[in-house]
């Protein structure tokens, strides 16, 4: 299988210059190839393939006008056709019903914050025996190599982001590790107010890296504003905000990380239920949805099971997993979010929502697991809907210290 290692890199300013010149040159000859697919499709002409744009690339560098394109790599422009391609490629194929709909490319802007090359084997591209990077028509550039590479990279992303920092993205075959074999299955559920409940009754703070944030980002988007637009200040200060940005996606990069694997590694199968992020990401929870990042975790555990030959299985989202109970499988209904517990009208169980849906997620994904960890408490004398009078109110139930787990 195939995954990315990135690493931080520091490139001197004479090196920062080579890459800038080459992330222009390669949104360039982005825009020039698609300028001329747009014109042909807009003249009834046949759709440009990539053989010919390759050939129209190579004469326009004999152009005075774009003369300046040999002052790189050519593996990098080539590799911006390439993209051109896939971005095709996945429109169509959204029309198609293949994938996710995504709208066609569209003209890259020099104001872009975030910037890339790619770089192939035949550009010449390899690692020092000292460490460092060396690039073509760059030089060597130092690398934070932070773990080693499983193999021999194939291809190597040299990424510009929004704050300036620069990284090296190596593409890797990687071998499949097989964890030793577990009988220990779960089911997750994701929420909001903790960021993940197990089905056997764990629930993991969400840790609200934006929500934390906000004062500083605040405060550092209002000095933004104040400066005055074009000028080095409000440059200066839009780096500081990107930064800021960067160190909350950073903590939560690194906490989907650590908990993904905790999961993955202690369980043999996991079951996670397909959330509807786009819908949700419209409603009033807006901004606590996208801090959360349930998408990206969901991705890490898809990936993270291949990898140690565990199985992931994902269920429906129209599985009613709140309504139903965990213990007799009776189902009574939907139920407002402020009803954190509830009792079963049939069998008389207490019932923790958040942990009932984790165990009815499993069990919908086919995994044998017990519902004894749902926190489950019998009723001493179950009340049928019919009858009326007064029942004696539950106790509460004394769960212990369940804020997250100690270590991930």
């Amino acid at each position: 299988m195939q995954l990315r290692y990135s690493f931080r890199v520091y490139p001197s300013a004479g090196q920062r210059m080579a890459l800038a010149r080459a992330f222009g040159c390669a949104r360039v000859v982005f825009n020039d190839a698609l300028r001329a697919r747009e014109t042909a499709r807009a003249a009834g002409l046949a759709f440009i393939p990539s053989g010919e744009l390759s050939k129209q690339l190579t004469a326009s560098k004999k152009t005075p006008g774009r003369a300046w394109l040999a002052e790189v790599s050519s593996v990098v422009l080539q590799q911006s056709l390439r993209d051109l391609d896939i971005a095709y490629k996945n429109f169509f194929d959204g029309l198609k019903g293949k994938r996710p709909t995504t709208g066609p490319p569209r003209f890259k802007s020099r104001k872009d914050t975030r910037q890339s090359v790619r770089f192939t084997a035949n550009a010449g591209w390899k690692i020092t025996t000292g460490g460092k990077l060396r690039l073509p028509k760059v030089g060597d550039v130092p690398v934070r190599w932070s773990r080693s590479l499983p193999s021999a990279p194939s291809t190597v992303t040299v990424i510009k982001d929004s704050a300036g920092r620069y990284f090296a993205s190596f593409v890797v075959e990687a071998e499949p590790k097989t964890l030793t074999v577990t009988d220990s299955v779960v089911g997750v559920d994701l929420g909001l107010t903790h960021f993940a409940i197990l089905s056997d009754g764990t629930k993991i703070d969400s840790p609200r890296f934006l929500r934390r944030a906000e004062k500083k980002l605040k405060k550092a988007q209002r000095d933004l504003s104040r400066k005055a637009k074009g000028s080095k200040n409000r440059a200066k200060a839009r780096i500081k905000v990107a930064r800021a940005h960067a160190r909350t996606a950073d903590a939560r990069r690194e906490f989907h990380h650590q908990l993904s694997t905790k999961i993955i590694r202690d369980n043999q199968a996991v079951a996670v239920e397909d959330l509807a992020v786009k819908g949700l990401a419209r409603t009033r929870m807006a901004k606590s949805v996208h801090d959360a990042g349930w998408s990206a975790f969901t991705t890490m555990l898809e990936y993270k099971a291949a990898k140690y030959g565990r199985t992931l299985i994902r269920i429906g989202r129209f599985e009613p997993t709140s309504q139903v109970c965990s213990q007799c499988g009776v189902k009574d209904g939907p139920k407002p979010l402020h009803i954190r517990e509830w009792t079963c009208g049939a069998c008389g169980a207490v019932l923790d929502r958040d942990v009932n849906a984790a165990v009815n997620i499993a069990k919908a994904a086919g995994l044998a697991v017990s519902a004894c960890g749902a926190r489950v408490r019998p009723v001493l004398v179950p009340a049928q809907r019919e009858e009326t009078g007064t029942h004696p109110k539950p106790q509460p139930v004394t769960t212990g210290r369940q804020a997250g787990l100690s270590v991930l």
